[in-house]
């Protein structure tokens, strides 16, 4: 039986009539009955997806895309890029009060159709907030993974422009995607959108693309869950706040978080140290969750590098000291 996951992603995908979604979940289907070795079954689901033909590549290109994403005037770059959603719940690390927030969001999705015979909706703009590294893409990631959607990235080097007006109209084609479609929406580094109209550093243009962002965010009404990312809130304008349903606020691991990093990144690294001892997780102290898991990335490649058969806290050391000095 496939996962309630995949499940979801295929009843999704037929109501909203997007066959390249509907194509992967199926995909995904068969590869799970291969793995079960219900090899009769996962042919008889290839034919039925792909149909008698023996060249299934070909016949898998013939299957209609979704939509491709608006592109600058000025730039003639794509707005959106969709990003390959990696992370799962499990992989995630959080504060218990942000943890819940995201589960709850999660919850509330799933459950939509309850929450609207109350005439109420499942929070749909968030804003995450707090030092950089702390996990607000990856949650983000996790969302759209629990919720079989895909991630779609707001690019913003392409939506902000010089020109008069520009701008606008690259955010226009940005939440006209996002209302035709179910994705979460991603503005990873909102503040170089929506900055504070009173800062006279700011050229007029910019000033424009926040009262834009005002325009369209209080105008919003699609299925796509969007997300705006900031490692500065306090640079946000004010009025920008209230346009989001929820803000969730990111920050840095404490020490049950750091021990809890070094289990999820360090289970199957056989090692020669307890990753809750104090010793070890004061080693990283005053480090983001995604430093964390850059120095153990790091500290593994060397322990299979120079062939040694356990992960010794010499290498932890090397590869924080390492950390130390690209800061420095």
């Amino acid at each position: 039986m496939a996962s309630g996951k995949i499940l979801r992603q295929l009843i999704r995908a037929g109501t909203t009539g997007d066959s390249d979604a509907f194509r992967q979940a199926s995909e995904a289907v068969i590869r799970e009955e291969r793995e079960k070795n219900h090899h009769m079954l996962a042919n008889d689901l290839e034919r039925l997806l792909y149909g008698d033909r023996s060249d299934l590549s070909a016949s898998r290109n013939r299957l209609s895309p979704r939509q491709a994403p608006p592109i600058s005037k000025d730039s003639g770059l794509a707005l959106l890029e969709e990003r390959p959603v990696l992370r799962e719940e499990k992989d995630i690390v959080l504060a218990h009060a942000t943890r819940k927030a995201v589960e709850e969001i999660i919850q509330e999705h799933n459950r939509a159709d309850t929450l609207r015979s109350y005439g109420l909706r499942p929070a749909q703009k968030l804003l995450f907030f707090g030092p950089p590294g702390c996990g607000k893409t990856m949650a983000a990631e996790v969302i759209a993974s629990q919720l079989s959607m895909p991630l779609v990235l707001v690019r913003l080097d392409s939506v902000i422009s010089s020109f008069l007006g520009e701008t606008a109209a690259n955010l226009r084609k940005v939440f006209d995607y996002l209302s035709a479609h179910s994705v979460v929406g991603l503005f990873d580094e909102f503040d170089a959108l929506t900055k504070d109209r009173g800062d006279s550093a700011d050229h007029g243009e910019l000033k424009r693309s926040v009262n834009a962002v005002l325009q369209m965010m209080d105008g919003y009404r699609g299925e796509s869950i969007i997300i705006a990312t900031t490692n500065y809130e306090s640079l946000l304008d004010k009025a920008v706040w209230r346009r989001f349903d929820e803000a969730i606020e990111f920050g840095m691991p404490d020490v049950e978080q750091v021990r809890q990093l070094l289990l999820v990144k360090l289970s199957g690294v056989r090692r020669n140290f307890d990753p809750e001892d104090s010793s070890v997780t004061s080693l990283f102290k005053g480090m983001a969750h995604a430093d964390i898991e850059r120095v153990l990335r790091r500290a593994v490649k060397e322990m299979i590098l120079s062939h040694r058969e356990f992960l010794e806290p010499t290498h932890l050391e090397t590869a924080i000291a390492r950390e130390h000095r690209a800061r420095d």
